[in-house]
């Protein structure tokens, strides 16, 4: 009997390193110049700003965005996701910034997105950048898409300290959450 459930626990451990594994496919883990990133962001940026007119409002009023152009997220049981990006001020680059997380239960797939963090306060912005490692939590406000690709938010999220657009979504997980996200700033 303790030997089945030594050889579930490998699995399962196994299976996570899996998840973590599959999830830095892609993202050029470990090799990623700061000008690369920057490429993305801008890519990433005029994409969001293209398909969701209502985005560049969002950002005119915002005091920084944190734009991670592509984080890949996998998981069977055990998951966890990985990316980078960069924070921008005043239309410029100021930081780089690790995406990890790490998730449990009921999950198998994988799947790619992008997202942007609107920072819509100076203290939102200024606790995120003195923060050594940001987790993000559930009281950050996300916008939507609608059907008819409009960029929607409501009154609360227009107030909200971080508002979250994710965007880009393809793959075989449902949903894509930053809950639990960290964020590292590092030297690319």
């Amino acid at each position: 009997m303790q030997q089945n459930r030594l050889s579930r626990r490998g699995f399962m451990i196994g299976m996570g390193g899996v998840g973590v594994t599959l999830a830095a496919c892609d993202n050029s883990v470990g090799s990623q110049s700061g000008a690369r990133i920057d490429a993305r962001v801008e890519s990433t940026l005029n994409y969001l700003y293209n398909r969701y007119p209502g985005a560049r409002e969002l950002a005119s009023k915002s005091s920084g965005q944190l734009v991670m152009p592509l984080v890949t997220e996998a998981g069977f049981g055990l998951g966890g996701a990985y990316g980078r990006g960069a924070l921008r001020i005043n239309d410029t680059t100021v930081d780089y910034y690790l995406l990890t997380q790490a998730s449990a239960g009921l999950q198998i797939g994988a799947q790619q997105y992008a997202h942007v963090l609107f920072f819509m306060t100076d203290q939102a912005l200024q606790e995120f950048r003195q923060a050594a490692g940001w987790v993000a939590s559930a009281d950050i406000k996300y916008a939507f898409q609608t059907e008819g690709d409009r960029l929607t938010a409501d009154t609360i999220t227009a107030s909200s300290p971080v508002v979250a657009v994710v965007f880009g979504q393809a793959g075989l997980i449902a949903g894509a959450s930053i809950e639990g996200a960290k964020y590292t700033r590092i030297i690319p």
